[in-house]
């Protein structure tokens, strides 16, 4: 059941980037998951085909989109993602995340209780088979260890720059000023997307990141077919969620379309 309080989510209002903008608080927010299976959502994992659930990594019920290790022995790197059907530029998105049990042996050390949302996302369709990560900005889910601060919210950049301040960022990875959730509790994360112009990241409603001018960065090794030139501004794509190696659950996500 989706909890109605993420329906009611305040936002700012009124806020004008393209004349195909309207006000938010004329547009419904919607269920992009129907809380019992994948329907709408498509796979894709480096070193298979789409489609394919490696292992039955990704699952749904109850209420819950889940990433599942429970069938590996190890872990080499079968990254994965689940993309959602539609392709979006000006939206609100909303869901509810947390980290469960232990990460999959010999999964990286990175990857520690990390998973992702991926915005502005190439199509799922143009991914090469062993291609990791999609052309995106990714704004960073991680958890927490027993001890020490780990921000979570953060931003990193697959094939993409982002500018703050108005200078060009480089750096792939850059913290929020998140304070540090440890354990399996549930965390909310906001994200407002305004095409390439403005990205925000909210966790449990407190503003923890905001940059500007989302860009193509042809020059990333890691993404093999970067089709756009340098600097192209990345302005719309497709939403997905990550499997990096540690199980993850997913709960109440939720979208509104800015768009006319």
């Amino acid at each position: 059941m989706i909890n109605n309080s993420f329906i009611k989510i305040a936002v700012t209002a009124g806020i004008f980037l393209s004349s195909n903008i309207v006000h938010a608080e004329e547009k419904e927010w919607v269920s992009m998951f129907n809380g019992e299976n994948l329907d709408g959502w498509v796979m894709k994992f480096s070193g298979y085909e789409l489609g394919v659930n490696y292992k039955d990594t990704f699952r749904a019920g109850n209420g819950i989109m889940s990433v599942n290790y429970d069938q590996y022995d190890t872990f080499k790197e079968e990254f994965g993602h689940i993309f959602y059907k539609e392709k979006y530029s000006n939206y609100n998105l909303s869901l509810e995340y947390r980290f469960v049990g232990d990460q999959v042996p010999d999964g990286p050390g990175w990857a520690y209780r990390n998973n992702g949302i991926m915005a502005h996302s190439q199509d799922p369709n143009s991914m090469t088979l062993d291609q990791d990560f999609p052309t995106s900005i990714e704004i960073q889910l991680l958890g927490g260890a027993p001890t020490g601060e780990r921000s979570t919210g953060n931003m990193c950049s697959p094939g993409s720059h982002i500018s703050m301040d108005g200078e060009v960022i480089t750096q792939h990875c850059i913290n929020s000023n998140s304070k540090t959730f440890r354990g399996d509790q549930w965390v909310r994360i906001d994200v407002e997307v305004r095409n390439s112009k403005v990205l925000r990241h909210k966790i449990n409603g407190e503003l923890v990141m905001e940059y500007q001018d989302i860009q193509i960065d042809q020059s990333d090794e890691t993404i093999p077919m970067q089709i756009f030139k340098q600097g192209t501004p990345l302005e719309s794509g497709y939403i997905s969620l990550q499997a990096e190696s540690h199980n993850t659950e997913f709960r109440n996500i939720m979208i509104q379309n800015l768009d006319e």
